[in-house]
């Protein structure tokens, strides 16, 4: 490809995001206007808290007219419940569905700890764990991890209605928290030698860890 060949697509792609810019700051392409305003409110909760987050900074973060986020939302709490909703959108790509294997969902798990930080997921994680200091915020934080260890556990082969695999359930949970500790000392506390360990490094042990927790030896 041509410098001059180069130049024109740079030239295309900024023009396209600028026309992208645009229609969401105008608040034209409701789509994409929703989609921008949750990803800058997930990073507000997630690093300033449910409490300390306002909805004009949130506007601001977009570059959007605060009323936008009343359409689309409501209120911040609807933003918050839009946020998580997302989240458990992200997590249900690695729980069950009748297609994939234990050993499928385990790979995804590790390479969601592994790849982290990453500029979105961490922040999607400690979101779960971040108290709200709101009791409504809080109980959506809640109903987001319960049904993930729910979906979880049934990949793993618990069932409502077994008795039997309710300790299934535990362990899917136990499975859960660890992916998140792990993300936690990789990203905001930074603890090493977790932090900086490679993806040969991390992959092993984790594998042997959600193995014993999901597979085979956990029924």
């Amino acid at each position: 490809m041509s410098n001059e060949t180069q130049a024109s697509t740079t030239d295309l792609g900024e023009a396209a995001a600028a026309a992208d810019g645009e229609l969401i700051r105008s608040g034209r392409d409701a789509t994409a206007t929703r989609r921008a305003l949750v990803r800058a409110a997930r990073r507000r909760f997630a690093t300033d808290g449910y409490r300390a987050t306002t909805v004009r900074q949130i506007a601001s973060d977009v570059g959007v007219n605060v009323a936008l986020i009343n359409r689309y939302f409501v209120s911040k709490e609807g933003l918050f419940e839009a946020c998580m909703l997302r989240t458990s959108d992200e997590l249900e790509t690695q729980a069950s569905t009748p297609s994939k294997s234990i050993e499928e969902v385990i790979e995804r798990l590790i390479e969601h700890v592994v790849n982290a930080p990453d500029r979105d997921d961490p922040l999607q994680l400690l979101l779960l764990l971040r108290s709200s200091g709101d009791e409504n915020a809080d109980l959506i934080r809640r109903r987001t991890l319960e049904h993930f260890t729910r979906r979880l556990a049934a990949a793993a082969g618990w069932r409502p209605d077994d008795p039997e695999s309710e300790a299934i359930l535990l362990r899917a949970q136990l499975a859960i928290a660890t992916s998140l500790g792990v993300v936690m000392l990789r990203t905001s506390a930074a603890v090493q030698p977790v932090a900086s360990a490679s993806g040969d490094e991390l992959n092993e042990p984790l594998r042997q860890i959600f193995r014993v927790l999901l597979g085979t030896s956990a029924r």
